[in-house]
């Protein structure tokens, strides 16, 4: 609403008066305009995380049929995340350079009021699941039992690991793993009486340790997905610069879009997440056995395959659009833009395995009571991967430009991209086996679960 009322009310506009020669902005515009910025992005920074888990929370993980339905889930919001991204990028495009940002802003406003009011009639249908407390809390006091205990000897069995009694709780199996937290659950001598619940700082249940487990080994998970999210981050960028310089006619008169480019990914990870959910997870699930098809990090590996092959296409077109800057020496190249169409394609299968993949892993593979937060870290990934990138650009622009030229000139044809992402792919290949070594024995979460009678 604000950035609308920065285009149609005078006082907000970037003059204030309907001036042409006028270029820089009002004091009050930029306090307008950055007012709205950031309102999207706390906005943006609420929804994001809460509605994916809650929509995944609509599902019940007893229910064999519903689980199912769930591991479709996270496939069908990507798909219609892509469907929004696919109207921003042509659609809204193109109205906000034939008919200006003002159209466009008050179109968007008008189809955010609508999503709300949907969001709201929906209600009193809704599952819901009440907070329990702190969701860190359960983590420390593991932390803390576990130091306490850290001189006592580890048990030759798990008797002594000590459970909730609670029938309505989830149970975590036990895994051998991190070893060291295990000891927060072990029992020792008259640390349980009748009648009298024992401290969770002194002992903790296998559940809450197991649970404590799963955040540690997503640390590292977190910190080896950044690189592929720098990857993502030059579809965005430095692929949309380049598009700008190529010829982007269709037929006589109309002219693509810069932005609009960016469509061929989303179409590409849009079609690749049905054909994943309708016809490769039913196959894989035979080959398998296994509910899933495919382990939830191996399937954010092969994204991660992808995004190097994108990065070493990305590299071999820029050479050819290089080597058609030198001979024509003009602004807009005779080279078509379509030509980025395969990096991007590639960068759309890569987004559909990893994307998709890490949203259920953050999901999924975190305590129940964090299950938010997980999905703010997979949010996160992408934020932390931006501003890596802009960092990693300052770095190499810096260190190149002392031992000769740039790689990151004044425009791109007197800039060297093909280099960066032959860089990029080096380094994304070096990742891959450090993932490799980190998920080699993971151990997921193993709940003991009821058993419910399909509805089917």
């Amino acid at each position: 609403m604000i950035l609308t009322m920065t285009q149609f009310i005078p006082p907000l506009k970037p003059c204030g008066v309907e001036d042409a020669n006028c270029v820089h902005p009002t004091s009050i515009h930029k306090f307008a305009f950055f007012t709205a910025m950031y309102c999207l992005s706390l906005g943006t920074g609420g929804i994001k995380p809460s509605l994916e888990s809650f929509g995944a929370d609509q599902f019940d993980d007893d229910d064999p049929d519903e689980r199912k339905g769930k591991m479709s889930y996270f496939n069908w919001w990507n798909a219609a995340m892509c469907g929004g991204l696919v109207l921003g990028v042509t659609i809204m495009a193109y109205v906000q350079d034939n008919f200006g940002w003002g159209t466009a802003d008050l179109i968007l406003t008008v189809a955010m009021l609508l999503t709300t009011i949907i969001f709201y009639l929906g209600k009193p249908f809704y599952r819901y699941r009440m907070p329990q407390g702190s969701p860190l809390t359960p983590v420390v006091q593991v932390l803390v039992a576990a130091v306490r205990k850290r001189k006592l000897p580890y048990p030759s069995s798990q008797d002594s690991f000590y459970e909730s009694a609670n029938p309505q709780a989830r149970i975590l199996s036990h895994t051998s793993r991190l070893k060291f937290l295990d000891k927060a659950c072990l029992v020792v001598e008259n640390e349980i009486s009748e009648g009298k619940k024992p401290s969770p700082w002194k002992l903790t249940t296998v559940t809450k340790v197991e649970e404590t487990k799963l955040i540690v080994n997503a640390i590292p998970i977190w910190f080896a997905s950044l690189l592929f999210g720098v990857c993502v981050a030059q579809g965005g960028t430095f692929y949309v610069k380049q598009s700008g310089t190529l010829n982007r006619k269709i037929g006589n008169s109309f002219v693509i879009p810069p932005a609009s480019i960016h469509a061929i990914s989303a179409f590409a990870m849009l079609f690749f997440v049905v054909c994943y959910d309708k016809i490769l997870t039913p196959i894989l699930r035979k080959v398998t056995g296994k509910e899933r098809g495919i382990p939830i990090l191996r399937r954010v590996g092969i994204g991660m395959i992808f995004s190097i092959i994108g990065m070493v296409v990305a590299a071999l077109v820029e050479k050819r659009r290089l080597t058609v800057a030198e001979k024509e020496q003009t602004r807009v190249l005779s080279m078509s833009v379509f030509w980025l169409t395969p990096q991007y394609f590639i960068q759309g299968i890569g987004d559909a395995f990893t994307l998709v993949g890490l949203q259920e892993y953050f999901y999924e593979q975190v305590p129940d009571s964090m299950r938010s937060i997980g999905i703010a870290l997979y949010s996160s990934v992408l934020g932390v991967a931006n501003f890596y990138s802009s960092f990693l650009i300052v770095v190499v622009g810096r260190v190149t430009g002392k031992f000769g030229s740039s790689w990151f000139g004044k425009d791109l044809n007197s800039s060297r991209l093909d280099k960066f992402y032959w860089l990029l792919a080096a380094m994304n290949g070096l990742n891959l086996g450090v993932y490799f070594l980190l998920t080699r024995k993971y151990s997921y979460k193993n709940v003991q679960r009821k058993v419910v009678v399909s509805r089917k």
